[in-house]
């Protein structure tokens, strides 16, 4: 189990790089520097290798490992969910701004994951309730019409992201192995991103700026991303590790305005109170549920 000190900067890093994806994004495609099909196809190509790459020389003997061994630890309904959140978030990145697609993504993850606890018999008690309707209230507020409410159809398809998300993290709860698990269905949904962008070669646009966007955000902000996440993991609890991730989107906020020029409205910022504070009331209803 890493120290403290280590487990707080393993955190820190880890929800920069989660927040960095929503930027990237967003750089590359309202340019648009790249199209979104290419976009993930060289998001999920870079983080399988990278992540393929850890796996394999983090093993004994250091002879790599065959990638038909990865391929065959994943699964193919995983994979399809990790392809869903990815192309749906890519295409939705093209009118939805950094700040509020990272709010509606991890709304809707959050709100995914209890909804299926709900669904597998977790009676939730008042807070986790509670907090369940004050963050879906929020969402709503968000993309209620109005002159500042998102793109419509950039926020459903960041929404359908996140509910692919929150089905992917649920699959992958209990792991043994959450970076080889990662790595296998990383593999697995590089096929469905090049039948994506095959279909899509009518609207091929790559540009070099919009190439290394995309392999920042598959290397450094998902592949590495996530193999630092599990290492911080191990030095916090399941509800700590849920309540710090309530930074991410105010991070990508915060990033939009300073790096995009986005601005900050007030209906960000309250829907930003509302659901956030809803998710974390659920998930402090839930630990002490637990406790």
């Amino acid at each position: 189990m890493p120290s403290a000190p280590l487990t707080v900067a393993l955190t820190a890093v880890t929800l920069i790089a989660f927040a960095a994806n929503a930027l990237l994004a967003r750089l590359a495609l309202e340019g648009p520097a790249i199209d979104p099909a290419s976009y993930t196809t060289l998001r999920l190509a870079s983080g399988a290798l990278v992540l393929w790459l850890i796996v394999t020389l983090s093993k004994r003997p250091r002879a790599p490992a065959p990638v038909s061994e990865s391929v065959r630890r994943g699964r193919w309904l995983s994979a399809s969910m990790l392809f869903l959140y990815a192309i749906t978030f890519s295409v939705a990145y093209l009118t939805v701004e950094a700040g509020t697609g990272a709010l509606i993504l991890f709304g809707a993850v959050q709100v995914t994951m209890i909804g299926a606890g709900i669904l597998a018999g977790h009676r939730p008690n008042v807070l986790e309730w509670t907090g369940l309707v004050v963050a879906f209230v929020g969402l709503v507020y968000l993309v209620s019409p109005g002159l500042t409410a998102p793109d419509p159809v950039g926020a459903g398809l960041m929404a359908v992201a996140g509910l692919a998300w929150g089905v992917y993290s649920l699959r992958g709860r209990g792991s043994s192995d959450p970076v080889g698990d990662t790595a296998a269905n990383f593999i697995r949904a590089v096929p469905f991103a090049v039948a994506a962008s095959l279909i899509a070669v009518a609207w091929l646009d790559i540009t070099a700026r919009g190439v290394w966007l995309a392999l920042a955000s598959g290397v450094v902000a998902s592949g590495l991303g996530y193999v630092i996440w599990y290492a911080a993991l191990r030095g916090l609890t399941a509800t700590r590790a849920a309540i710090v991730q309530l930074a991410v989107p105010v991070i990508a906020a915060a990033g939009g305005v300073l790096l995009l020029a986005e601005p900050l409205t007030w209906r960000l910022t309250l829907a930003s109170v509302i659901v956030l504070g809803g998710v974390a009331l659920a998930i402090v209803g839930k630990g002490r549920a637990r406790a």
